[in-house]
Formats: structure tokens, C-alpha cells, sequence
């Protein structure tokens, strides 16, 4: 086992990290910005090392920097949490080569999963149903309307390279999809250093569902249940639940064996996501894979049980899992809301800024993980979530019960927070119901079924 992991990451997964490391006899060892000085994981981290300032280019995705601290500090590993360069091949071949444990999937896996559209045709070679598309890259524009023409509008233009929503563009027409071409060519080669660019069919709100995996390097390979993530904004998530109201036992276990499937494709090891979209008759298709543990992973483990940071450092050491298909089994229900600083009625802008009272809900089933505090200064260089409310209840009723008590007294002072928004979601009879895609949010807003009375 390790003795020393640095943390190439910050907020609530830095956090998370450290306190797991703690638990296991591991000595932690954290980078930080200097807007990020006076975070919660600094206070915590049995080391912190200033690496730059706040800019995140200039601080948190220089892999030289990141190295540097790592071989001063004599660290056995590097656990990159999520966002930055989790996903980053080259930062995982860097550790590799500086004998450095990367504790995440082989450079090879990452990007053979990293690179959406070779993702699409290793998932169609290993019989995973994906969604219809192109066979490769969409070079021109003129391709890209004479494919879309053939595909029949609705499409969606996505990056090869994308993620987090970025690079993605739905057309319902020539003139959009010229648009949006370009658009998303422009956004990908900002965000990720490559403009390439894939289509696919459209699926009108469908539901979205992902299946958590952990495999090890001795060939076990294990999904741990869903996650239905339908409720977004910008293909971005704002609550997540599990088990999702949309599954039968027998839709759940053909989904499963299909997310085994995908990461045995391409030997994948340590914890990944397999992204489905489920569609209204029950039909469902490949998405893409997230090479990385997902901001949504407590709802796993509060589901199931098991400590996912945890397995994935015991993976990363060489151990083989701690269990087996068989010991997963399912335990009441969970539902994790993302608390964002901004305002949600106010088309979600960034609300930056002093905290000035941070006062969590508790009790019985209520889980909150976050880097935040009573006189914390959020800075504004970075995501705006802020914290993760993670209930779980005896069946979805209690759970949604609770996770109502939960939300009403949760207090944040001095900053905007999606709290209301979120409330008013768990509110809803449709939500309440399980009836919900990933155009409610939208619609519901439009409709004026969201209000901001709270």
C-alpha cells in the first residue's frame, strides 16, 4: 500500500481524498492556488504546497509543477479527483514515466474512452448498442449537412474530446447546425486543444443514466448500479438518484451486463462511468465514458456501501477488488443535489464571494460533502459547486422526504445557491413522480412551474 498520495485537485473531491487517505494510514499531501489558501483541504492536508496563482492554467494543470511537488514531497502516487487532468493521458504517462502511480486508468484506456468517436466504434465492435451516427469525423460543413440530412434533424454535433457539455451543439436545421458547426469546433479547440468533431442522431429528451464500474488489473470488472442524472441544465447535472424510477430489474441488469461489457472492451482498470441515454420505449445506447471517479460518486456509495476513493487506491496499489457482482446489492434509496454558487433565476450566473454563514442540514441519512465554511471566500476562477447534499431513505418517498427537510434548512448566507431551485424541483408533483427527462428542467422553468418563491 501507498504511504504518501498527493491530491492534484481541489474543493469537496480534495477533500474527500484526503479524508479517505487519513482513514487508510496514508499520508496526504495537497497542491493549492494561492486563491485557494485559506480552503478547507489546506487546513486538513497532512501537507500543502503552493504550486501557483489563481488561474487554474497557471496553477492546477501544470503537470511540471504538479511533478515537481510530487517527487520534493516523495509521494508513491497522484490521485487526480475530477476536471483538471483527470482525464489528461499524457499527465498519466508523465507519472508513469517519473515512477509515480497514476491512480486512474492506463494512459491507453484513457484514451481509447477519452476520444468520443473512437469511444463510438470500439462500443459498436464490442456490441454495445450506441447511438446512430457517424462512422468518424465530421471534416466541413458540407459534410456535416449532408450527413445530418441523412441522419434526419434533430442532430447533436459533439467533440471528440469533449465533456462537462462543452463542444456539444443540437441542430434542427441547415442554417443551426452551420452554426452550431463551427460554434462547437471554436468552443472544443478552447477548451480541450482539439476541434475534432462527431454527429449523432438527436435523442429528444431521453432519460440519461450512468452505470458505475471499478475493475482491477486481475481481470474482475464490477458495476456498482446507476444513476439517473436527467436532471440538468446544459447537459450539466443538478440532482442525481439511484435506483432510477425508470428502470425495471430486467432493464437494470441488461444495462449492467452492457456497461461490464464497455469496460472490458478496452481493459479498463481502476473506477469509470458508463453513460447511457434511455429513450421512452425503453431503449437505450452508449453515450460515453468518464475515465475518472464522477462528482456524483456518494450516491454510489451510500446505495451500495462500498468507499469508492478507497477501492481505487487499493486498485491503483495492485490489490484485487474487496468484492465481487455478487455482494453489490441495492439498499433503500439516494439522492445527491449539486448546491452551485449562482443564481438560478438569474440564468444560473456565477455568484462568487464571502460566505458569511454556512450552517449544513443532519440528522439520519443526510450526507454533506463540502470544502466550505462560515467566512470562506468562494474565489471565482473555478466550478461553482460548493457542496453536495447526498440523502438516502428507507424507498424513494422517505427519501424525498427527507431530502425536502434537508434542503429547507440548509443555510448559506452572503452568496446565491441553487437551493430554491432545487427545492422547488423536489417539489414538483412530475419529479415527486418519477415522470422527468433531461428537457425538464427547461421546460419546467419556461412553464414557470420552478418559481423562486422560497
Amino acid at each position: 500500500m501507498f504511504d504518501k498520495i498527493l491530491i492534484a485537485n481541489r474543493g469537496e473531491i480534495a477533500l474527500r481524498i484526503i479524508r479517505a487517505c487519513r482513514e487508510m494510514g496514508i499520508k496526504s499531501v495537497l497542491v493549492y492556488s494561492q486563491a485557494d489558501a485559506d480552503s478547507l483541504p489546506v487546513r486538513l492536508a497532512d501537507e500543502a504546497v503552493c504550486i501557483g496563482p489563481a488561474a487554474a492554467s497557471s496553477s492546477y494543470l501544470l503537470i511540471d509543477r504538479l511533478i515537481s511537488v510530487a517527487e520534493i514531497c516523495d509521494v508513491d502516487a497522484i490521485h487526480p479527483g475530477y476536471g483538471f487532468l483527470a482525464e489528461n493521458a499524457h499527465f498519466a504517462e508523465v507519472c508513469n514515466d517519473c515512477k509515480i502511480t497514476f491512480i486512474g486508468p492506463t494512459p491507453a484506456q484513457m484514451r481509447a474512452m477519452g476520444d468520443k468517436n473512437v469511444a463510438r466504434a470500439t462500443m459498436i465492435k464490442a456490441g454495445v448498442p450506441v447511438t446512430p451516427g457517424s462512422d468518424g469525423l465530421i471534416e466541413t460543413e458540407q459534410d456535416a449537412v449532408k450527413f445530418a440530412r441523412k441522419l434526419k434533424y434533430p442532430v447533436i454535433i459533439k467533440a471528440s474530446a469533449g465533456g462537462g457539455g462543452r463542444g456539444m451543439r443540437i441542430a434542427h436545421n441547415d442554417a443551426s447546425l452551420i452554426q452550431g458547426f463551427h460554434a462547437a469546433k471554436t468552443e472544443a479547440e478552447n477548451a480541450f486543444g482539439n476541434g475534432d468533431l462527431y454527429m449523432e442522431k438527436y435523442l429528444v429528451n431521453p432519460k440519461h443514466i450512468e452505470f458505475q464500474i471499478i475493475a482491477d488489473s486481475h481481470g474482475n470488472v464490477v458495476h456498482l448500479g446507476e444513476r439517473d442524472c436527467s436532471i440538468q441544465r446544459r447537459q450539466q447535472k443538478l440532482i442525481e438518484e439511484s435506483p432510477s424510477p425508470s428502470l425495471s430489474p430486467k432493464l437494470r441488469d441488461r444495462m449492467g451486463k452492457a456497461a461490464v461489457k464497455a469496460a472490458k472492451a478496452v481493459n479498463y482498470t481502476n473506477a469509470g462511468t458508463i453513460e447511457f441515454l434511455l429513450n421512452s420505449e425503453g431503449e437505450f445506447y452508449f453515450m460515453e465514458m468518464n475515465t475518472r471517479i464522477q462528482v456524483e460518486h456518494p450516491v454510489t456509495e451510500e446505495i451500495t456501501g462500498f468507499d469508492l476513493i478507497k477501492e481505487q487506491i487499493r486498485v491503483a496499489a495492485g490489490e484485487k477488488l474487496s468484492f465481487a457482482q455478487k455482494d453489490v446489492q441495492i439498499h433503500g434509496h439516494v439522492i445527491e443535489c449539486r448546491i452551485n454558487a449562482e443564481d438560478p433565476y438569474k440564468n444560473f450566473t456565477p455568484s462568487p464571494g464571502l460566505v458569511s454563514l454556512f450552517i449544513p442540514s443532519g440528522s439520519i441519512g443526510v450526507r454533506v460533502d463540502s470544502h466550505v465554511y462560515s467566512g470562506y471566500r468562494i474565489p471565482p476562477n473555478y466550478d461553482s459547486m460548493i457542496a453536495k447534499l447526498i440523502i438516502k431513505g428507507k424507498d424513494r418517498a422517505d427519501c424525498l422526504s427527507r431530502c425536502k427537510r434537508a434542503l429547507e434548512e440548509f443555510i448559506i448566507e452572503g452568496v446565491k445557491t441553487t437551493i430554491p431551485l432545487t427545492l422547488a424541483v423536489v417539489n414538483n408533483k412530475d419529479f415527486a413522480a418519477g415522470k422527468y427527462d433531461t428537457g425538464f428542467l427547461e421546460r419546467t422553468i419556461k412553464e414557470g412551474l420552478l418559481s423562486s418563491n422560497h
